[in-house]
Formats: C-alpha cells, structure tokens, sequence
C-alpha cells in the first residue's frame, strides 16, 4: 500500500480542500468530454430529433452529474421517464438542463465542519402524483450534521 497524499479526484469527482471544508464536483474537462453539445443545443435547431440512443446517453451522463449537483436533481429525474421513447419536446427539454449546466460550470457541493454529528434525515411521499401511471413518488434526504451527504426521490413500483 502506498500513501498518495489527500484526496484530490474519486470516482470521476475533484475533490478539493479549503479552509472551509470540502468542495466535491464533477471534473471539468469530464464534463466536457461526456457533454460536448456546444453546437447542438442552439435553440434555433429544427432537425427532427431520430436517435435515442444520443438522447440517452446524454441522460446516463446526467445521472452521473447528480452526485455533485442535487440542483439538477429533479429535472433529470423528469428526463429520465422518457428514455424508453424519447420525442422532441423530451429533448427540448434535455437542452435546457444542459444550457443551464454550461452556465453554472463550477457549481459543486460544499460540505463544511459541523459543530454537530447528528444524523438527520427527512423523507416525504406524494400520492398518486403521476396522472399518466397514477403511481406515487417518495424521496428522502440525508444531513450529518449541517451537510446534504445523501438524496433519493423514485417513483414507487406498486400503485398505492
């Protein structure tokens, strides 16, 4: 075993030490690499949206995002629903995400020394949210101390 000194990068994730805690987000040019739509997501485009498979990739790289970036969260959830038959209206959609992501570039999720080590977590349902499947969604969300370390919303399996 070998010491490679303080974590800097983990699983694709830049970890970076200030004298305020930790400030964990997706590397740059990762970003770059898996979400180069510089050129596509003009809203000017009228191409007829034919392949799913660019569409859900794009979605997949999103997903990956959201370990840094909760604000996304729930717009990529909204995205997701859509991969088994993807329309233009889905990939408008997709566009908007991605425009916002190439504006807010160096947001990340800062966790910060707590006073407190207490685990605290909130979850929430709603019932029947979805008019299409009438199936309904719960969440939660996992705080140690003053720090988001843990998020989930899922649409329930089984219709309540």
């Amino acid at each position: 075993m070998k010491d490679l000194g303080s974590l800097s990068y983990f699983l694709g994730i830049n970890v970076n030490r200030h004298a305020g805690g930790l400030f964990l987000s997706i590397k740059k040019n990762m970003l770059q690499r898996s979400l180069t739509t510089k050129p596509k997501i003009s809203v000017a485009t009228s191409t007829p949206f034919e392949d799913p498979s660019h569409y859900r990739s794009l979605v997949g790289a999103l997903q990956y995002l959201t370990f840094t970036r909760p604000d996304i969260t729930y717009a990529v959830q909204q995205v997701c629903l859509f991969t088994h038959d993807p329309r233009e209206e889905h990939m408008h959609t997709l566009k908007r995400i991605l425009r916002y992501l190439q504006g807010t570039m160096d947001f990340g999720l800062h966790l910060y020394p707590s006073s407190t080590s207490t685990l605290l977590s909130y979850t929430d349902a709603d019932w029947v949210g979805c008019p299409d499947t009438r199936r309904s969604t719960s969440g939660y969300c996992v705080f140690l101390g003053d720090n988001l370390i843990s998020w989930s919303a899922k649409r329930q399996p089984a219709l309540s």
